[in-house]
């Protein structure tokens, strides 16, 4: 897939993740059938449904709104099924255990802001990635004792297990408070004494510093993650067909609307020269 990314630096400015999000695997929405066999040839659980999971709890990527899945990956999802000649059937489950699921066959594919790592790669396939997006230290407004990574030593942080920033979290102190959701683990920082810091993806922090929460993030972004979409390993065909869709959308310039209307920005168009970029 080409693409060209234009805009300088990579800061990322709009409106937030979950990268970067129990032990309950339910999803809602349609199991279909276990062995994926209705859907031919791309192994889908319902045949002419595109059945894609995310975590319904990542404002603006994914949430609920009036009885309905709303959110960037809901819009791209429901895209690339169309381009695909396939009924949209957008469902949420935990993100702690969205893997799993995907590998249980209870939906087709995973469209919940997961970045490509190399041990998630172990597990799923992925496809070209969908966006790009910083990882980030946010805190209260006015703090002055959190600078950068390295002041995080015995701090408590709060993050969403089993996501790429739990993982940084857990490098840099054992003081760390799960949550469920990045959105309320900012809606707890700005309380005093609750947090010291949540690290989660920069778009995130900055949809909630939109919808008034007192916080800020702590310099620039750490690094670039690559949110892609996840099938099963052996889901050659819908891989190839995820990847082909995707493509066709971003030519087309139904990514760039999709992207437009919840950022502002296309979240592909940055430039990656000389940054970390999470693999």
């Amino acid at each position: 897939m080409n693409k060209k990314f234009t805009t300088a630096g990579v800061i990322l400015t709009a409106g937030m993740l979950l990268a970067a999000c129990g032990s309950d695997d339910s999803t809602t929405g349609s199991e279909g059938s276990s062995e994926g066999a209705a859907g031919g040839e791309l192994n889908l659980l319902e045949e002419g449904q595109f059945t894609t999971a995310s975590s319904g709890l990542y404002k603006p990527f994914s949430f609920e709104e009036g009885g309905e899945l709303k959110g960037f990956d809901i819009d791209i999802g429901n895209a690339i099924a169309e381009e695909m000649g396939l009924e949209p059937s957008p469902v949420t489950t935990p993100f702690e255990t969205i893997i799993q699921g995907l590998n249980s066959n209870r939906f087709d594919a995973i469209i919940g802001s997961m970045s490509k790592t190399a041990e998630r790669a172990e597990q799923v396939s992925f496809s070209d990635p969908y966006y790009y997006s910083g990882g980030a230290i946010f805190v209260r407004e006015g703090t002055t004792d959190i600078q950068s990574v390295d002041d995080l030593a015995d701090k408590k942080i709060g993050v969403v297990g089993q996501t790429t920033y739990d993982t940084v979290a857990q490098e840099h102190t054992d003081d760390i408070q799960y949550y469920s959701s990045d959105v309320v683990a900012l809606q707890d920082l700005e309380i005093e004494g609750r947090l010291d810091a949540v690290i989660t993806a920069d778009v995130v922090g900055f949809e909630a510093q939109n919808e008034g929460l007192a916080v800020e993030m702590v310099g620039e972004p750490l690094w670039v993650e690559q949110p892609s979409i996840a099938v099963r390993k052996d889901d050659e065909e819908l891989l190839a067909a995820v990847n082909e869709a995707l493509d066709t959308i971003i030519e087309n310039g139904t990514y760039e609307e999709i992207s437009q209307k919840w950022f502002g920005r296309n979240l592909l168009d940055i430039d990656l020269e000389g940054v970390e970029v999470l693999e």
